[in-house]
């Protein structure tokens, strides 16, 4: 029997997919670490989805590559979050600034050489999915518990059943 078709990319948005809140409206950058955990401007506790660390992790031992995509007009806040987690290690592409995902995922294009059709995305909103599953991505829409390992696996299964 042959492999599964894998993507050659996958797409995380940050808001509501791997951590759960904005970034721009529900804490304050910068953020800082004390003690080993990582607080905003007002001492509030920022932590990703449950999930998320191990999920990268995982991915990246197995030889994905991984981008993050988010439309947030706090640009150096989310950076510096994805610093703070040690999650820069992961991602090979990152598209962060506000405006549409079709721009984002053209940069990944560009950049990857990769074809849309190349692509996993995993994003909270369904405008996203839209506009993107048009474009050929395959799309999965996060609900409000972020990415799960059950996620991951469903979405990695429609990618290669699309084949």
């Amino acid at each position: 029997m042959s492999e599964p078709r894998k993507p050659k990319l996958i797409v995380f948005d940050l808001d509501y997919t791997l951590w759960p809140f904005w970034i721009d409206t529900h804490i304050t950058p910068p953020c800082h670490q004390k003690n080993g955990k990582i607080y905003d401007m007002r001492n509030q506790l920022v932590k990703p989805f449950p999930e998320v660390p191990e999920i990268l992790s995982d991915l990246h031992k197995q030889g994905f590559e991984l981008a993050i995509a988010s439309r947030t007009s706090e640009i150096q806040g989310a950076n510096q979050l994805v610093k703070l987690l040690n999650w820069d290690k992961y991602f090979k592409y990152k598209e962060i600034y506000p405006g549409c995902k079709v721009k984002h995922f053209s940069k990944f294009c560009e950049a990857s050489g990769y074809k849309h059709e190349d692509m996993l995305f995993f994003d909270d909103e369904q405008r996203n999915i839209r506009d993107l599953s048009e474009k050929g991505v395959t799309c999965i829409l996060v609900p409000g518990e972020g990415v799960t390992k059950k996620l991951l696996e469903k979405g990695l299964q429609k990618f290669s059943s699309k084949g």
